[in-house]
Parts: structure tokens; C-alpha cells; sequence
């Protein structure tokens, strides 16, 4: 058996989640030489899109099933209409089903694989109004709105026994949280993102899931002891780095 398979899932907040001090990337070091973090992040998608292609990117055949995929969609759907009918706009109804057939599809990949929802952030209203670029039409997105997918996605994940991370409650935890945790007033910053990880870590760490999947319950990739490991000051023995975290500017836990 090869390392267990996280896979992130999403629009942008998961596409550019291994830029710029992202969660995904953040999560990749975490779980290094334990698990592979496997980036399906969609730029702009909704629950509609993904529930297309979701036997494209999660087939039922496949040989290896993810342990755990993190799946994030709910800002692009609440998204106001537009008049013409295009657009990203998904009903808050519609978009409950859809993550509803989202969560039955993965749940049924395996009797192992786990699933952890991100609800909708809130979001800088007043930065986001000033950065829509010239080439779109304006985009209507709100707190109002994004309030209301969020809830809509803890329904879901209660009805369906699926952990949550409720992003909009664990972001204005910050007294400074609309300056601090975007860059564009949208999309996550450093400090967004670290939000995101001490999230999905503290979950994996209390949920009562066998395997546990939390990084320091799981096993290291060869991580035994070994004559070619750095040699200690004696100069008579060896000192195993397998599980030195000093080099990360957070002690996660």
C-alpha cells in the first residue's frame, strides 16, 4: 500500500491554495512523507460544475481512493444572477442538492474515504467592489449572501454526517479578520489559509475515525533509524531527522 491520498477539492479559495503561503501547500508540509496532497482546485466553479465531472475526477473503479477529500464550493453559487442567465449563480436549494449528490458520491468511493466540508468565508466587501476587474461584468457578492450558503452547507453536512469547517465563523473569530485574511478582499492570505489548516487539523484530530488521519498519528514513510542518518556529536551514532518540524514558522498541532 502506497501513502494514504488527501485530495483537495474546489473553486479558487482550493486552486490557489499552494500559492503564496497557502492552506495546500501549508497541509503538504504538514503531512510530508505521510500523505500526498492532491491539488482539483476549479478557478470560478460552482456545485453545478463539479457535480458534472465528479465521477470524471473521483471514478468509482478507481484502484487507489482517496482517505480524505476537502471539498470547498458554495462563494461562486451565491453569487447574485445575472440577467442574461449566465454566470456562477447557483439557487440556494439547487446548491444544497448538489452538495448533497457531492457528498453521497465520495462517501461512497470507499468505506474509508472521510470527507471534511469548508463552508463559505465571509468576505471584504468594499475591497472586492473596488477590485472586479474592467474585462467582467460587476460581480453582486455579498456577506448576506455568503451567510446564507454557509448555513445552507452546515445543513448538509449535518444532515449528512459530514465534518465541517464553518469558515465564516472561524475567520471573524479576528477582530482584524476583512484586512488580514484576504488579498483581494476575496481570496485567502497567509493568514486566511493558516486559519483553513488549524481548522481541518483540529478536526482530524477529534474525530473518532479509524484509521485516525491526524498528521501525528500517522506513520512516516521510512522513517527508521539508519546508519546513513546524520551523524551525532559523539561520532559512535546516528541521529534520525525523520520527524524535525523546526523548520515551520507554526507548531501545528
Amino acid at each position: 500500500m502506497g501513502r494514504p491520498v488527501f485530495v483537495l477539492f474546489g473553486s479558487s479559495i482550493v486552486q490557489y491554495s499552494f500559492s503564496n503561503g497557502g492552506w495546500g501547500a501549508t497541509l503538504a508540509d504538514v503531512y510530508a512523507r505521510k500523505a500526498d496532497i492532491v491539488l482539483r482546485g476549479y478557478i470560478a466553479w460552482n456545485s453545478r460544475r463539479a457535480l458534472q465531472v465528479i465521477t470524471k475526477i473521483f471514478p468509482k473503479d478507481s484502484a487507489v481512493q482517496p482517505s480524505l477529500v476537502v471539498v470547498y464550493f458554495g462563494g461562486n453559487d451565491s453569487i447574485a444572477p445575472h440577467p442574461s442567465g449566465l454566470g456562477p449563480h447557483v439557487p440556494l436549494e439547487e446548491y444544497m442538492n448538489n452538495m448533497r449528490k457531492i457528498g453521497e458520491h465520495l462517501k461512497s468511493l470507499s468505506d474509508k474515504t472521510r470527507v471534511i466540508f469548508l463552508s463559505c468565508p465571509p468576505l471584504n466587501e468594499e475591497v472586492l467592489k473596488k477590485s472586479t476587474s474592467t474585462a467582467l461584468s460587476e460581480i453582486v457578492r455579498t456577506n448576506e449572501t455568503c451567510r446564507l450558503y454557509s448555513e445552507a452547507c452546515i445543513s448538509v453536512s449535518k444532515e449528512m454526517d459530514i465534518k465541517v469547517v464553518v469558515l465564516w465563523n472561524a475567520m471573524q473569530k479576528r477582530e482584524d479578520w476583512a484586512t488580514a485574511c484576504f488579498t483581494d478582499g476575496l481570496h485567502l492570505s497567509e493568514e486566511g489559509s493558516n486559519i483553513v489548516v488549524e481548522e481541518i487539523l483540529r478536526i482530524l484530530k477529534e474525530a473518532e475515525w479509524d484509521p485516525c488521519l491526524h498528521w501525528q498519528a500517522m506513520p512516516t514513510e521510512f522513517g527508521e533509524d539508519s546508519p546513513y542518518d546524520l551523524v551525532a556529536s559523539s561520532g559512535k551514532s546516528t541521529i534520525n531527522p525523520s520527524e524535525w518540524t523546526f523548520h515551520r514558522k507554526i507548531s501545528w498541532e
